[in-house]
């Protein structure tokens, strides 16, 4: 009666729940159908999914054993002696992401070895754990140089990420006990999960502040529906309630998006991957607790993502400072940030707001993250990696096996065996089709068992066959997702305009054409069903171009390229002169399509004609083509594009190379004072600084830069170091000045330059005063010198950090 009373509240709240008149939805809420459920034997998913469970999970607890995560647990449990390992107090996270994955792994296909893998880190996270449930191991360990993180003893720091570890570990749980029935896992999950009930909470003596880095709240919601523990619930919706409060006075801040209540926020600020956690927590908790008002405030935040911040990658997050937003509309291309743990957050966020209000927008992001933005995360061999992922390169980029901070690595191997469950949902005996993948599945109502078989070409063909096969003749409806891009905006909002006008879709039973009602997004077929019908979906999939909204300044005079629910790129690769940057390809273009069997691992290319811009305002014809943007960086760095200038002023011609750009770049750590000797000083790789783009300001981060990262105050350096030694007679320096809640970056008080003599620094004999301007180049001249190398050795401002965007260099 509560479900029911939940979702009649919901049809009274405008714009929650659409009640439309020829199709009434049932009061049941609406379920997920389990991914064990759906079996996919397609071309697309299928082949990755297997590469996840044969290369990425095994490649990635090889990486935990090689950097000493399993060690960790093992010197916490006492079997071992030596020193903590990793640099961050949230490495125990890896090991349990990789646990979820190859949990899903064994419930679709399983393999006895890798049981029994599981089996023996399982025992040693057991051995780990002290006896009140307590588990983190760089505490138990007394990691003294990791202390930074989380202080001086248990759950003294907000941002310790013990409470992360919790949440991590409790999802392992869940998956590795659905999956294998063995309660293993499940029962360390639960004694830690007793004593965080017992820490934290409301009542005097407990802590009183939100978790820090979000995800334990989703967590202890899937612990809840196991165990049925309302304890569980019950902290998940403290630690909602408890965001923005501030109280016991700890220190509000945006980075957590903790900055205000969640009932009063209305954008999406902070980091992107802790944002897309939190809001999902909060969809399990106002779902489990029948609360609207959480709900409404997640849709408002939702608005100002899905309008002013959603990638058309379906990736989220611009900024690499703080891993997170910037401002309504920033959207970067070469400096997106777009972590890949960011894009799966948003299909688990975007998940739950369909659950809650069975509205097909929010599918359509699922789809385009999942096409798009999170399988660009990992290669198509499984082993290599991205943990940002631009939509514009100079071929700076080039996925890793592993990283630092690993936490994307771990997150993909638990997603991938998952997609299926994204798939279908059921309403009392109502169905959704939410995804199309060729795949046979069993689906359970509240009063039937109804096969559905789907056969199809998907993502590269629109035409989807399902035959249905219910267990008894009944009527119900099949809800039949009509995806965004098929319509005139790719995202539900007016972020993103395709610049043609939409095709009709097709529908027939048996045959025959169906009118369905369409509501929320859905084409809803009411009939009684029986076995052996089929219904044939014909999606039209042209190539279509799509424009940015005009305030989304760094798409301006581009497009970028989408058939079906695939975004496209051009990368250098696939060119006749191997770059991408030079070229702009007109709006209403002619595209060719193409199937390529024998390119990465197949895929549709689209091929046609661009122009080329050259020096002068010169120009020529020449071919293009165009690949999936989540197959690009798999044959080496290269150039890359998504939004492509449609005219020739936005097309950048190759730059003739300069002393400056040919440099090698660094920073140096050691003295700096004039006449210091080089052999006392260490390089540290720099980059962005001689790149050869203009900037239109100091606060103009759309192209590489280079920053001062977590300096504040202190005397800095840049370097430049040439092949040969070069005579030089002034530079011009560009310098970095935005705002960013994270820590400001400023135009320096002062700053010197340095040029290499013998093994000495030397400061030059300025003919012009230094300057520290904004927007502007700041030009210095001086008494020529030759050196093989030039320092700038910037005095920061106290309290802020900086940086350069540009630096010139002039004989």
């Amino acid at each position: 009666m509560k479900s029911k009373l939940f979702l009649s509240i919901g049809c009274t709240l405008v714009t929650l729940w659409s009640c439309n008149t020829s199709y009434k939805p049932s009061g049941d809420p609406i379920a997920e159908v389990p991914f064990t459920q759906v079996h996919f034997c397609d071309s697309f998913w299928a082949p990755r999914m297997e590469t996840n469970r044969t290369v990425s999970i095994p490649s990635a607890f090889e990486q935990c054993e090689l950097n000493g995560r399993f060690d960790n647990f093992a010197l916490a449990g006492g079997l071992i002696k030596g020193e903590h390992k990793g640099d961050f107090s949230f490495d125990d996270t890896d090991p349990y992401k990789i646990i979820e994955g190859a949990s899903y792994s064994l419930a679709v296909k399983y393999d006895k070895k890798l049981d029994a893998y599981l089996d023996s880190v399982i025992n040693l996270i057991e051995a780990a754990q002290e006896p009140d449930g307590y588990l983190c191991t760089c505490v138990t360990n007394k990691c003294t140089r990791l202390s930074g993180w989380w202080g001086n003893s248990r759950w003294e720091k907000i941002n310790s990420h013990e409470l992360y570890n919790c949440g991590h570990l409790y999802e392992a749980a869940v998956a590795h006990y659905k999956a294998t029935g063995k309660k293993t896992l499940l029962n360390i999950a639960i004694k830690n999960a007793d004593l965080i009930c017992q820490v934290f909470g409301p009542a005097e003596g407990q802590k009183h502040v939100p978790s820090g880095h979000p995800i334990v709240e989703m967590a202890l919601a899937k612990l809840y529906k196991v165990t049925k523990n309302e304890n569980y619930l019950k902290l998940a919706k403290y630690f909602v309630e408890e965001t923005g409060r501030g109280t016991d006075g700890h220190k509000l801040n945006q980075y957590s998006q903790d900055h205000m209540p969640i009932l009063q926020q209305k954008e999406i600020v902070g980091h992107a991957v802790r944002a897309g956690y939190l809001y999902s927590g909060v969809a399990d908790v106002a779902s489990l607790t029948h609360d609207t008002a959480y709900f409404h405030a997640l849709k408002n935040i939702w608005e100002n993502m899905a309008g002013k911040k959603l990638y058309i990658t379906g990736g989220i997050g611009s900024r690499a400072q703080g891993e997170g937003f910037g401002p309504n509309y920033e959207l970067h291309n070469h400096q997106a940030y777009c972590e890949t743990c960011a894009a799966i957050a948003n299909v688990y966020w975007n998940q739950r707001m369909f659950l809650a209000t069975g509205d097909a927008k929010y599918i359509d992001i699922v789809e385009r993250a999942m096409y798009n933005g999170v399988i660009a995360g990992v290669s198509l061999s499984g082993d290599k990696f991205f943990y940002d992922n631009p939509l514009e390169s100079m071929g700076q980029h080039e996925r890793q096996k592993w990283f630092g901070c690993a936490c994307c690595p771990g997150n993909i191997t638990r997603f991938m065996p998952s997609i299926p469950n994204y798939v279908y949902a059921t309403q009392g005996n109502d169905i959704f089709v939410n995804l199309y993948v060729q795949s046979h599945s069993s689906i359970n109502t509240n009063s039937n068992t109804v096969e559905i078989r789907q056969t199809t070409s998907y993502p590269w063909e629109g035409k989807v066959e399902l035959t249905v096969n219910p267990d008894k003749q009944e009527k119900f409806a099949i809800r039949l997702r009509v995806p965004g891009w098929v319509k005139s905006n790719p995202v539900p909002s007016d972020l993103y305009a395709f610049t043609d006008k939409p095709q009709s879709v097709s529908i027939q039973i048996n045959g025959k054409k169906e009118s369905a009602s369409e509501s929320d997004g859905y084409s809803t077929i009411v009939r009684t069903w029986k076995k052996g019908d089929k219904i044939t979906i014909d999606f039209p999939m042209p190539v279509r171009q799509i424009k940015a909204n005009d305030k989304v300044m760094d798409d301006k005079g581009k497009l970028a390229i989408q058939r079906g629910p695939i975004i496209f790129c051009l990368e250098g690769h696939d060119q006749p002169d191997q770059h991408v940057l030079n070229k702009y390809i007109p709006e209403n273009s002619t595209f060719q399509v193409e199937f390529d069997k024998n390119l990465l691992n197949g895929v549709v290319v689209l091929k046609g004609k661009a122009r080329e811009v050259l020096e002068a305002g010169k120009e020529k014809e020449t071919d293009f083509t165009a690949i999936p943007y989540s197959t690009w960086n798999n044959r080496g760095a290269n150039e890359m594009a998504v939004w492509i200038p449609s005219s020739a002023s936005y097309a950048r011609p190759n730059p003739q190379p300069t002393i400056a750009s040919q440099a090698k770049t660094f920073t140096l750590r050691g003295p700096i004072q004039k006449d210091a000797p080089v052999t006392a000083e260490t390089e540290e790789w720099a980059w962005g600084v001689n790149d050869q783009w203009e900037p239109k300001s100091s606060s103009d981060i759309s192209k590489p830069y280079h920053y001062w990262w977590l300096k504040k105050g202190s005397i800095e350096t840049l370097v430049y170091e040439f092949d040969k030694p070069e005579t030089i007679s002034s530079v011009d320096v560009y310098w970095l000045d935005f705002d960013h809640y994270d820590g400001n970056f400023r135009i320096p008080e002062s700053w010197k330059l340095y040029f290499k003599e013998g093994n000495n620094w030397k400061e030059v004999q300025a003919s012009t005063p230094y300057s520290v301007k904004k927007d502007c180049y700041n030009h210095l001249a001086f008494k020529p010198v030759t050196t093989k190398s030039l320092k700038i050795a910037a005095q920061l401002r106290k309290g802020e950090s900086g940086g350069v965007i540009e630096w010139k260099v002039n004989k």
